[in-house]
């Protein structure tokens, strides 16, 4: 088990508890993803304790911590044990694939979202929410690297090295939804989201095109 498996698969309760110390932060992200309009058979890769999948209607999921996937389960998702890289799922087969501040976790991104538009349909969508590098939100968890050990194996990246990394996937940016844009040491509120790559929270909406990836 590598290390960025290892510590999630040993600290699930801990990952799961966030979602109810930091709620405000927790809906507004939820809502983020929500104004993408993702509709269908989806799938969410790194779905963890399923916390985004069973409340977004994501019915199915994978993730490489058996102790996330328990959690994930109850919640009603069908999860899988497995890797981004590579996904168990045949080609074409959902409507959409989302990745929650997933690709910061992983050992190869491209290969992510490559294998994340082969299982999406031709014309499906492949969504990513990340916390910008260069946001003060990025900025505030990369400070937090020393106390966390879940952000001190994470890697940040901006919006637009996720773009870069889409198209180099055979995807196309359509769309864009963020929240988060009070700083991090504001007393948190609710937001609705904007239409924007600006915030502490951005989802990039691409488009798998009719070739296959």
């Amino acid at each position: 088990m590598g290390p960025v498996i290892d510590v999630f698969d040993k600290l699930w309760a801990r990952y799961d508890a966030w979602y109810q110390r930091h709620r405000v932060l927790a809906e507004n992200e939820l809502r983020a993803v929500q104004a993408l309009g993702l509709r269908g058979r989806g799938l969410e890769v790194g779905v963890g304790t399923g916390w985004f999948a069973s409340r977004l209607g994501a019915g199915y999921g994978v993730d490489p911590s058996p102790g996330m996937l328990r959690l994930a389960h109850r919640r009603g998702v069908e999860a899988v044990l497995g890797v981004g890289e590579r996904l168990p799922f045949r080609s074409a087969v959902f409507d959409y694939v989302l990745l929650v501040v997933t690709l910061c976790f992983v050992d190869e991104p491209v290969a992510v979202l490559a294998e994340a538009a082969r299982v999406a349909r031709p014309g499906g969508a492949v969504a990513a929410c990340i916390v910008p590098r260069d946001s003060p939100w990025g900025r505030y968890y990369m400070e937090k690297r020393r106390v966390s050990p879940f952000y001190a194996v994470a890697r940040f990246y901006t919006v637009e090295e996720v773009e870069a990394m889409m198209r180099e996937a055979g995807l196309a940016v359509e769309a864009y939804s963020s929240v988060l844009r009070f700083p991090p040491h504001a007393e948190p509120r609710p937001e609705e989201p904007e239409p924007s790559p600006h915030g502490g929270f951005v989802c990039i909406k691409a488009v798998r095109g009719q070739a296959s990836p």
